[in-house]
């Protein structure tokens, strides 16, 4: 199978779709003939016309809400928000009005659009360009959350953010746009609600999102050089969330720990750690361990920008020490 890089991915993904379904545009900054910062959208204006990939101004709730309208009346809008951190313009019209139409309006309005945007510190960004923000907008019913954690589920999770008749937010780690990653060539689909096993083991459960995932895939191969066997769980959606592979995969090992980018405090690995300790608690031999950023705005330096993200020696240290019964607090 071909290998291409998450940026390639993603780009193949809104070609298609367009292609497929002429309702499908496409609107941000820089979107055309820039090919946005990182060039993920470069060359469709050139297929698609300017008709169809639009660059907007520099109002961020302004053209969100031209989606929002666009969306109820029979389109399927893609926005690209150039940066994640930028969310916090939009919150009216995407969780005030995207995320509650289909609902305030007794089932006859439907809002299908996707807001396609980024996350992740160590790029050297600075605090406002460095934000992991996903969990703001999971804890809006109505609003769908994909993390996609390579090139393969980026295509295939963005192909069905498209064509769900839901407000989907997707986000990509602005550090993984070059890796690559086989992509078949033929059509796919990766359904919303769906985790996916990585790895399969028996002493210990890692559960990473997004980049997180490719952490916990190195951590497990330093556990193994120990002589312990993890199981590693993308959940590919934190909006649905596929709780019953988490739990079943915790049965079976009877120890857990949730790794996310996003800060720890009040986000993703609270929920999920929540979660199974409500619902597998009797399985568990060992408290459920979080690793996310610091509780601090990501600093620019670089030595202390590394220095708020979980690393593979950390989470593999940590899970070491909970398969052998020591308590461990993860900072």
């Amino acid at each position: 199978m071909r290998e291409i890089t998450l940026s390639q991915a993603v780009n193949e993904a809104i070609a298609e779709e367009m292609r497929r379904d002429e309702t499908v545009f496409l609107m941000g900054e820089d979107v055309a003939e820039a090919g946005t910062p990182f060039k993920i959208t470069s060359g469709l204006v050139e297929e698609f016309g300017t008709s169809r990939v639009i660059d907007t101004p520099i109002s961020e709730p302004g053209f969100v809400g031209l989606a929002v309208g666009a969306a109820m009346t029979g389109t399927r809008p893609l926005v690209d928000l150039m940066f994640g951190d930028f969310l916090f313009l939009v919150m009216d019209q995407l969780c005030n009005q995207a995320a509650k139409t289909h609902y305030m309006s007794g089932g006859k309005l439907k809002v299908p659009m996707v807001l396609r945007t980024n996350l992740g510190a160590t790029r050297r960004s600075a605090a406002q360009h460095s934000q992991s923000l996903h969990a703001l907008v999971a804890h809006i019913p109505g609003l769908r959350v994909a993390l996609p954690s390579s090139a393969y589920e980026a295509k295939g999770l963005l192909k069905t953010a498209i064509r769900d008749d839901n407000p989907v937010v997707i986000f990509e780690d602005k550090l993984m746009y070059q890796d690559k990653a086989p992509v078949p060539e033929e059509e796919y689909l990766l359904p919303f609600g769906q985790a996916n096993i990585l790895r399969e083991g028996r002493d210990v459960t890692l559960i990473g999102t997004s980049s997180m995932v490719q952490v916990c895939l190195k951590a497990a191969g330093l556990l193994e050089a120990q002589g312990i066997s993890a199981e590693v769980i993308d959940p590919r959606t934190i909006v649905p969330l596929d709780e019953a592979t988490i739990l079943d995969s915790v049965r079976k090992t009877s120890r857990a720990v949730v790794v996310d980018e996003g800060h720890r405090s009040y986000g993703v690995t609270a929920e999920i750690a929540a979660r199974i300790s409500e619902k597998a608690f009797y399985h568990l031999d060992a408290p459920v361990l979080r690793f996310g950023a610091m509780d601090v705005p990501v600093p620019f330096s670089p030595a202390l920008e590394d220095l708020t993200v979980a690393t593979p020696d950390q989470v593999a240290e940590a899970a070491a020490r909970l398969c052998r019964g020591e308590m461990f607090h993860a900072a």
